[in-house]
């Protein structure tokens, strides 16, 4: 299938490893040349230069901070110097949980941080990159929320916060640059076979004295996934590309779970 993305230009934030690292390969293979961000350099740098191997694609690595408006419009500008224009955001950056005990206790600096980070650090991103953006048809946003918005997990709060409110501001947004051609969509990943999350999965099955194998698939049946087992980061990135497609420029407010039917809720 043409999906037309050959020599358009990405954003991606959190881009240095995990799922953003996964959506710049996915999106590089199909022509696409990128700018990461992430706060770590060296990370960074690494990334860029492992795609650049891997593809004829070019590759910026763009340290910034999505909590600092300053570092994230230097970084729109270094990108649009190169790349002009934009044509396709992922707000992906976010942390994991901070620590596991109750949140409701925690500071509110904690609170905020997250929220900052996550949520604020989207409508940052959005803000700094859309003047690059261009009005004929080609522009995409995509927000990486996750089922801690539509489930409740324990110790999770700010995570639920922040992907709900992703997911809610993504159709508040669609509105907002419907009138440039732009479309804004999220997509909602379930479990998802994370470096960190691998490393998890291992010791859980140590501590249970489990295969991690079948480890998971108790895990899976008990969180009530359908599908019996985690995501790959490649099919999360998979759907990505296609919503940075022309094939789906007609799709736009649009909350995408890719979650192996865990929201069907057979727990």
């Amino acid at each position: 299938m043409e999906l037309g993305l050959k020599g358009r230009t990405a954003v991606i934030t959190g881009g240095s490893k995990g799922i953003g690292k996964a959506i710049a390969r996915a999106l590089a293979a199909e022509g696409v040349n990128l700018t990461l961000i992430a706060r770590g350099k060296e990370m960074l740098e690494k990334t860029a230069a492992e795609i650049r191997a891997e593809t004829n694609v070019r590759v910026l690595a763009a340290p910034a901070d999505v909590r600092n408006m300053e570092s994230l419009k230097a970084a729109a500008e270094t990108a649009a110097a190169q790349f002009k224009p934009i044509h396709i955001i992922v707000n992906n950056a976010g942390g994991p949980i901070r620590r596991l005990d109750r949140q409701i206790t925690w500071p509110d600096s904690d609170w905020v941080d997250d929220i900052n980070l996550k949520t604020v650090g989207m409508l940052r991103t959005i803000q700094a990159f859309l003047p690059h953006m261009p009005r004929d048809g080609s522009g995409r946003i995509i927000n990486i929320s996750g089922i801690a918005g539509t489930s409740v997990f324990i110790r999770a709060l700010t995570h639920g916060i922040n992907n709900s409110a992703m997911n809610h501001a993504t159709g508040y947004l669609a509105q907002d640059v419907a009138p440039d051609h732009i479309t804004v969509n999220s997509v909602i990943p379930g479990l998802v076979a994370t470096e960190w999350r691998e490393m998890w999965a291992e010791n859980m099955a140590k501590q249970e004295g489990k295969t991690k194998a079948q480890f998971l698939a108790d895990y899976c049946q008990r969180m009530g996934i359908l599908a019996g087992r985690w995501s790959t980061m490649q099919e999360v990135a998979d759907v990505v590309v296609f919503l940075a497609s022309d094939r789906a420029r007609y799709i736009t407010g649009a909350q995408i779970a890719v979650d192996g039917g865990f929201g069907v809720n057979t727990r």
